[in-house]
């Protein structure tokens, strides 16, 4: 009876505490029992389905920093006055949970964490951290794709809470999928462990402890693990009229065809070698879908007194014309908005279907951490060519290919190759919302870091022959392995002419960053992607 009245108090606690936003309250969590079910059957029961649709379109918000009396920073430069900070990251599930919390707050133990990490940064390695972690603890706002909920791999952490307690902000958290598949729950060792076993089949000091590791990390836990992966948004503000709204157009069946994946490979054990079982282990059975994350922020400084952020993911297994469909989505959806808005997010720009991964990635990726997936050299560290179906062929040309790899903005040219990636883009250029406005694509010096100058370059940043990769292979061959994935977008209060006269317009973007030195401080990275910031200040800039 106590217990229940405990959870009962932190319920209307909860409820009271949405209430002065106008949220809904908290979805219910799924048991463990209910997450089997949902991989066990097609067509759940009518209660579990309306159980997973609640959750799947509930965001949950938090204003606790808000209500503590905490207060945005408002950094200032000289030249731009007051300014908002906004870093997107792909936080890759926050498998390096401390790297990622210490990056936006502490340099001192950052440091200390590289040294426990085995870092062999340089002194100017060092240099270049401090100054990208200094970018990182002046942003109010943070759109982090890929956050794990009761999750093994992560510890059963929810990294949204405890991020946002750790520095002081209030979030709200968007669930993208529900995690079903048995290896993921850690109910379906023995295919992990064979794996292992098959992969390091050579002599090697390490197979004792990855094979303990894979035991440890993949037990089932049926009081912890909640399953949940999505987008959140941390914010110094106090986050209002949160939405959570699934994508309707899918680009990949996350369910139907993953499982397939398993039945296949399970018809298969005993007849093809360790390939099937690396299929079996990337693949990825899950409930749920793409979606968009969207907040306001009000403010008396910020431009028009409101600002909405827009956080999503849109999807990898799926060709370029799905990824523009979804966008477009996003787009109609704001649309009617009257005052800026900032869209962020992982948008997978790859110009393929599907982004490849190296098979330790994708085995650190579902088992979590432990030294031994990175380790270079040990055991098979080939490339896999996605399990997806993506694949370089060499008819791209290699001209055509590296033109789309190092700017994916790029229109088609006759003879070099069709970019398949540029409608997405244009779609987003050419998109008016119904006062007028438009996203700012300008690229200017003097408004660019480093001098960079051409489309978005404000925004995002360009690098010498395109823009600066945010996400990469371990190992790249030749103009394969670097991609521009991620993306941040500004619609200020004014566009077109009125917006770059003279420079003078409020929440015009300035100083895109793509922070590299930073993610690459540790051995095998923070993350697969490499987190990026933009300034948007709040008066006239250069006024």
């Amino acid at each position: 009876m106590r217990a229940i009245g405990k959870f009962a108090i932190c319920s209307a606690l909860v409820t009271a505490l949405n209430a002065d936003t106008n949220q809904p309250p908290d979805p219910q969590l799924l048991t463990w029992d209910e997450i089997v079910q949902l991989y066990q059957q097609n067509d759940p029961p009518q209660p579990l389905r309306d159980k997973l649709n609640l959750l799947l379109t509930t965001p949950f918000v938090r204003n606790s920093a808000a209500d503590a009396g905490r207060s945005p920073l408002k950094p200032t430069q000289p030249h731009m006055g007051k300014f908002m900070r906004v870093v997107q990251w792909n936080i890759e599930r926050g498998l390096e949970f401390d790297a990622v919390r210490l990056a936006f707050s502490d340099e001192k133990q950052f440091n200390s964490l590289m040294e426990d990490k085995g870092s062999k940064a340089s002194q100017e390695d060092r240099r270049k951290i401090r100054e990208q972690i200094g970018v990182l603890k002046q942003a109010d706002v943070l759109v982090l794709n890929e956050v794990d909920w009761g999750m093994n791999r992560t510890l059963f952490r929810n990294v949204a809470e405890e991020l946002a307690n750790g520095l002081g902000m209030n979030y709200a958290y968007g669930v993208e999928f529900i995690e079903v598949d048995p290896i993921t729950m850690g109910i379906d060792q023995q295919i992990v462990v064979r794996e292992v076993e098959d992969a390091y089949a050579e002599p090697h000091d390490d197979k004792a402890a990855m094979l303990a590791h894979v035991k440890e990390v993949m037990k089932p836990d049926p009081e912890r693990y909640r399953g949940m992966h999505g987008t959140a948004i941390l914010s110094r503000y106090r986050l209002e009229n949160v939405r959570l709204i699934p994508f309707q157009f899918q680009g990949h069946d996350w369910y139907g065809e993953e499982k397939k994946k398993a039945s296949l490979a399970i018809k298969a054990e005993g007849k093809v070698s360790s390939a099937i079982f690396k299929e079996q282990l990337i693949r990825q059975v899950r409930r749920g879908g793409r979606m968009m994350l969207l907040a306001d922020i009000s403010d008396p400084e910020l431009p028009q007194g409101k600002v909405t952020i827009a956080g999503t993911h849109l999807e990898d297994v799926s060709t370029p014309e799905s990824r523009r469909k979804q966008m477009q989505e996003l787009l109609d959806k704001i649309g009617n908005i009257d005052h800026p808005v900032v869209v962020a997010g992982d948008m997978n720009t790859s110009t393929h279907t599907g982004v490849p991964i190296s098979v330790t990635r994708a085995l650190k990726q579902r088992f979590g951490s432990g030294k031994w997936w990175a380790e270079e050299g040990a055991g098979q560290t080939i490339k896999y060519v996605s399990p997806f179906g993506w694949a370089y062929n060499v008819s791209f040309g290699l001209i055509g290919f590296a033109r789309k790899m190092d700017d994916p903005t790029r229109a088609s040219i006759p003879l070099l190759g069709d970019n398949p990636e540029a409608k997405f883009f244009s779609t987003i250029e050419d998109f008016k919302f119904t006062d007028g406005g438009s996203f700012d694509f300008s690229g200017d010096k003097d408004r660019s870091y480093d001098g960079g100058s051409g489309k978005l370059a404000n925004s995002n940043e360009r690098g010498g022959k395109g823009f600066v990769p945010t996400s990469e292979l371990g190992k790249t061959y030749g103009p394969v392995g670097e991609y521009k994935l991620d993306w941040i977008f500004v619609r200020p209060p004014l566009s077109g002419k009125a917006a770059r006269k003279d420079g003078l317009v409020p929440f015009i973007p300035y100083y895109g960053r793509t922070l590299k030195d930073l993610n690459h401080s540790i051995p095998d990275r923070i993350s697969d992607h490499n987190p990026i910031t933009v300034d948007l200040p709040f008066e006239l800039a250069g006024k």
